[in-house]
């Protein structure tokens, strides 16, 4: 199917590496991504050091390897909280209708009125500055689309015949819906946490980069970058490769969702 969506091919691909690259952090990364080295600050990228040391002496392609894991696992964190959440409310709205349909779309407008990064930083403002809380507070300020996604499609898939077939022989609602009718729906819902991590990654680096994410000592593509705002005329290599590296990690997911909804919109596929 890869072979026929170069999208998916090239987003899969660098979604791949970049999981990879996280995963073998311990075993790949050149340096211990704490270790300081009054030597070694603000060194240029050079054999020893690929993308150069920072203002501890820090090698920076450590910590980025680092990152990555971090970045990584508040994407999938907090994309499961959100994809969750979003479901059983979408599911809610879409399958039962009337007051609950009402009362679950009201509060996702209600939500959607504030701007989802302004919300996310006005609830950290209030909690310890940790990577959990992080994750969960992304989570929970993220599954109003998949909850309007999952409402529809359930909706579109209430009268089908084999819904009303399977009422008729008296399947429990529950059943009904979590055997039949999501996992027809499985295909927009996968698009959209695959989307969804991206922004994650996004929002995470966000946060770490004013201070609200993850801490120092701890390694994140955001607080690398806040080193590189604060030295960008003379050590231009804090600010280039952790950019980099969200670039095209978000690239990724975003190619892998895009090819992702060509492969699974059958409308799409007829066009082809």
């Amino acid at each position: 199917m890869m072979a026929r969506h170069p999208l998916m091919l090239i987003g899969g691909a660098i979604v791949a590496t970049v999981a990879v690259l996280a995963v073998l952090a311990p075993w790949i990364a050149p340096f211990d991504p704490n270790l300081i080295n009054v030597k070694w600050i603000l060194l240029p990228p050079s054999i020893e050091h690929w993308c150069g040391t920072d203002t501890l002496g820090r090698d920076v392609l450590s910590r980025m390897l680092y990152g990555a894991r971090v970045s990584l696992a508040v994407g999938f964190v907090a994309v499961g909280i959100a994809i969750a959440i979003g479901v059983m409310l979408g599911a809610l709205a879409g399958y039962v209708g009337g007051r609950a349909d009402a009362v679950v779309m009201r509060a996702t407008d209600m939500v959607l009125c504030f701007p989802t990064f302004f919300l996310i930083l006005a609830v950290i403002a209030f909690l310890e500055p940790s990577i959990w809380n992080i994750m969960i507070v992304i989570g929970l300020t993220s599954w109003m689309g998949v909850a309007r996604l999952v409402r529809a499609e359930l909706m579109s898939l209430r009268h089908r015949e084999f819904v009303l077939a399977a009422e008729s022989l008296g399947v429990p609602s529950l059943r009904l819906v979590w055997r039949y009718l999501l996992p027809n729906a499985m295909g927009p819902i996968l698009v959209s946490a695959v989307l969804g991590i991206a922004g994650a990654v996004l929002i995470e680096s966000g946060l770490s980069f004013l201070g609200l994410g993850v801490q120092p000592p701890d390694a994140s593509w955001g607080n690398i970058l806040t080193e590189g705002k604060d030295n960008i005329q003379i050590a231009w290599w804090l600010s280039f490769y952790p950019g980099l590296a969200i670039l095209i990690t978000v690239l990724g997911y975003n190619l892998l969702g895009e090819g992702l909804r060509d492969a699974l919109d059958p409308r799409l596929r007829n066009q082809r």
